[in-house]
């Protein structure tokens, strides 16, 4: 299955995925969700200095956009320390602390941002990410759902919200959460595929290879590299239509 990471808090969104039967390879919504920094300097007159946390800001979220986590989270923490009651200084540190795996202190960076602004939907979205990293998926569901509740076309918590329940076995509920991420975005791919994987996790081999078929379509090196390894597809691989598939 692919998961789609954690959404950013910053000037950007980025989107990187993951695979089904293991989250690390799966192809859900993996995505770190950045939050926009457009409002942040408003957000901050009043602070005894401004423009100094606006100036650390602006660096944590260049660095977090380079990929240099370290640093970054060094240059939120500057940050807070000056103004400590800005939501997207505390989600982008918790996209950090997630891209080097600390999830539980990831999970804490989330929650000082939720206590600030309960609707943050990237907040909750990412706090999904992190607690499925962890395994805690009822927990995660939690979160996806907080996140569909303030955002309901929100695609990738859909999908994500589905591997979970994939992996709590709720298969059938599961695909209902990969079919409404489609009927937001039909050319969702990571949807299909994880469709494909939830079927073959339970044996129906002609709806897996359907749905693997659409996302092969969609995204054609993607899924066929993806498909040779995947465990969720191994009820699949004596098919020839699969074999044929992946060539």
């Amino acid at each position: 299955m692919v998961l789609r990471r954690c959404l950013v808090a910053s000037s950007f969104i980025t989107f990187s995925t993951f695979g089904c039967g293991n989250w690390a390879n799966s192809t859900a919504n993996n995505t770190t969700q950045v939050v926009q920094e457009s409002n942040i300097s408003q957000q901050l007159i009043g602070t005894q200095s401004p423009q100094k946390a606006a100036e650390f800001l602006k660096q944590a979220n260049s660095l977090l956009d380079a990929r240099r986590y370290q640093d970054a989270i060094a240059a939120f923490d500057q940050a807070i320390a000056i103004e400590p009651n800005i939501p997207e200084a505390w989600i982008n540190r918790g996209n950090a602390l997630t891209s080097l795996q600390l999830y539980k202190e990831a999970i804490a960076s989330y929650d000082r941002a939720l206590a600030l602004k309960p609707d943050k939907d990237v907040a909750w979205y990412n706090r999904g990410n992190a607690l499925t990293s962890l395994r805690l998926y009822k927990d995660a569901i939690v979160a996806y759902d907080r996140a569909i509740a303030l955002q309901p076309k929100k695609s990738e918590a859909w999908i994500n919200r589905g591997i979970v329940l994939t992996k709590l076995q709720s298969y059938a509920e599961g695909l209902k959460s990969y079919d409404t991420a489609i009927a937001i975005q039909p050319n969702m791919h990571q949807a299909y595929y994880n469709k494909a994987c939830s079927y073959g996790l339970q044996g129906n081999v002609d709806q897996a290879i359907q749905n693997l078929d659409k996302a092969i379509k969609l995204a054609p090196d993607k899924y066929k590299k993806l498909a040779k390894t995947d465990t969720d597809l191994n009820k699949l691989r004596s098919d020839q239509r699969f074999q044929q598939m992946i060539k």
